[in-house]
């Protein structure tokens, strides 16, 4: 390499100083979920001593982390950080609502032990939660990486800045995208595929909100397109595969195109299927 190109990057690691480790986030990621989780642990920790020390070094592992966050705003890692394990009970009683709607969603679910275990919908909530909770903290940054790893490991595009209540379920999730300025209600359940997009990739509209609100008991069903920030699905209200949606619609409805198939029986004209 020339020695231009060296120092070109060089000077790009000099800048970098305070730039969040996209080894250590995933990292601190994974090792608090094997903190609220055995399921996730490494190993099992049956001293609990040996357990609160784990506690201690996840906590210390946030502060090395945020101590390297470049937010513009300069903030205090071990007060962030405290402040962070101080909200941990509530987002645990959350992800406890959202394995409750995953295992009663899913006929396929034997245990709740296997939907923490092995559905790619909690990994990826979970990782909302917690990358959420960061951000509601002023921290930028270190809660979309940690979303982007679980994106990278299930499919699963959740921003850490939409709001979600309680009781969600994501069910099989490939594909799912859940845009920034998306408000989703109480127990909603989606399916693979769904998008909570923008009609607009306007920069200057980047403070506006530009994602649906899905109000609550609202079920979204494979492939289905929800577009806007004026778009409102109202409550108890049912979207079906594959609709386009780019406008409201009240509570209690029922959305969905009707598909058309022809089955050829042999003859001239051949039997008429549809589906509704």
């Amino acid at each position: 390499m020339e020695s231009s190109f060296i120092q070109k990057i060089y000077q790009k690691h000099k800048d970098c100083t305070k730039c969040p480790s996209t080894v250590l986030v995933p990292q601190f990621f994974t090792d608090l979920l094997g903190i609220l989780f055995p399921n996730f642990a490494s190993s099992p920790v049956l001293d609990y001593m040996e357990f609160q020390k784990r506690i201690q070094m996840i906590s210390m592992e946030m502060v090395q982390i945020l101590s390297r966050n470049s937010n513009e705003v300069e903030i205090d890692p071990v007060a962030k950080s405290e402040a962070f394990f101080q909200g941990i009970p509530i987002v645990y009683d959350k992800l406890q609502l959202d394995i409750d709607a995953m295992f009663s969603g899913d006929p396929a679910a034997k245990s709740r032990e296997e939907v923490i275990r092995s559905y790619p919908g909690f990994y990826a909530i979970a990782a909302y939660r917690i990358a959420n909770s960061i951000s509601k903290l002023g921290i930028s940054n270190i809660p979309r990486m940690i979303t982007e790893h679980a994106h990278g490991k299930t499919g699963i595009d959740i921003h850490p800045n939409a709001t979600i209540g309680d009781y969600f379920c994501i069910d099989h999730g490939t594909g799912v995208v859940i845009g920034e300025t998306t408000v989703i209600g109480k127990h909603v359940k989606i399916y693979q595929g769904v998008t909570l997009g923008a009609l607009s990739v306007n920069k200057e509209d980047a403070k506006l909100k530009r994602h649906p609100t899905i109000e609550d008991n609202v079920v979204i069903y494979a492939g289905a397109t929800i577009l806007g920030g004026n778009t409102v699905v109202g409550e108890n209200s049912i979207v079906g595969g594959n609709v386009w949606l780019t406008k409201s619609i009240p509570p209690e409805s029922k959305v969905y195109y009707q598909a058309q198939m022809h089955r050829d029986n042999g003859d001239e004209k051949p039997d008429l299927i549809i589906f509704k």
